[in-house]
């Protein structure tokens, strides 16, 4: 990591999105809007400004109150879109009106389902890597404000400035978020350097790894297929995956060929089952370019009902991969 960066404190940064913390309070505050829904809406306009819609943060800064509160419902929309692959929309965009006049070029519901594996992964990247550190005290003030906290008392609990794992996995869980978020949001520690938040991403606890070594490994396989003529090697599967899903691959299995010959599949071991839901998004089988080299991704399913995956793996320690 780049070590200006990461020296960079947490105060520094809640400067530098001084905007972002007052779009934030305003909807948490002022129209008493969920604050982890919040925390989504704010990361999918980041990734919007990130993937070419220019300034938009700014745009949104510059907005009423009451239009802010409006693309804010609006913007569930689009996370409704991006998190349910049978989500019906219009082509159009009509359901979005003020997002498409924000826009410099056309968007409408479409682009969030036609990009929605991105989007999954980008939301939850920014999310836990930028806005749960930036926004985290003005998350707990408003989750435990006093009319508020009845309604969150089952859900989270903060103990010194650590938001505990438990409690935080039980509101991810009731805000349909991804199960890759729900972890490395609940691994955040609030205040503190960024750093040692991002460490604290970084490092899966032992009794984390423990769970995931017992969750079945076929439940959690993938078998992929490459095209004669067009080689894929171990390492190009795993820089493709890690880039748009962070290091979520445990082992992978080449097929064992003479040294002149082209392995023509493999068999990967992911880290949980949600990287499989994430990979296939609703469907049976998903093809992706590597390198310009296309490759077919389906469910791994064993012979005859018995596993035939080899007994040891090659384990990589599971981090969250940051850009």
């Amino acid at each position: 990591m780049d070590a200006t960066r990461s020296s960079i404190t947490l105060e520094e940064l809640k400067i530098f999105h001084e905007n972002d913390r007052a779009i934030y309070s305003i909807l948490v505050s002022n129209f008493w809007r969920n604050p982890l829904e919040c925390l989504q809406i704010m990361s999918l306009w980041l990734w919007l400004e990130h993937v070419g819609f220019s300034n938009l943060m700014s745009k949104i800064y510059s907005l009423s109150q009451y239009s802010m509160n409006k693309l804010a419902d609006e913007a569930t929309i689009c996370l409704k879109c991006v998190f349910d692959a049978r989500f019906r929309f219009s082509a159009e965009g009509s359901e979005i009106p003020l997002t498409r006049s924000l826009m410099a070029k056309e968007i409408s519901l479409k682009f969030f389902h036609d990009n929605r594996l991105i989007a999954l992964i980008e939301i939850g990247r920014l999310a836990t890597e930028v806005y749960t550190p930036v926004l985290a005290d003005i998350m707990a003030k408003a989750v435990h404000d006093d009319e508020r906290e009845s309604l969150f008392q089952n859900h989270m609990m903060i103990s010194g400035n650590v938001l505990q794992s438990s409690s935080m996995n039980q509101i991810m869980a009731s805000s349909s978020f991804d199960e890759s978020l729900m972890l490395s949001l609940s691994l955040l520690r609030i205040g503190g350097d960024v750093s040692q938040s991002r460490n604290q991403i970084n490092e899966v606890p032992r009794e984390e790894r423990s769970q995931l070594n017992e969750i079945a490994r076929q439940d959690r396989t993938m078998f992929a297929t490459f095209s004669r003529g067009y080689p894929v090697t171990e390492s190009e599967i795993r820089q493709f995956f890690s880039r748009i899903l962070g290091n979520c691959i445990e082992s992978i299995y080449m097929q064992e060929v003479m040294p002149d010959e082209q392995a023509l599949y493999a068999i990967i071991v992911l880290l949980r089952p949600s990287f499989i839901r994430a990979i296939l998004n609703g469907q049976t089988k998903a093809k992706f370019a590597v390198n310009g080299k296309h490759v077919w991704m389906r469910k791994f399913v064993p012979k005859n009902g018995r596993s035939s995956l080899p007994p040891t793996a090659r384990y990589q320690r599971s981090v969250f991969f940051l850009y």
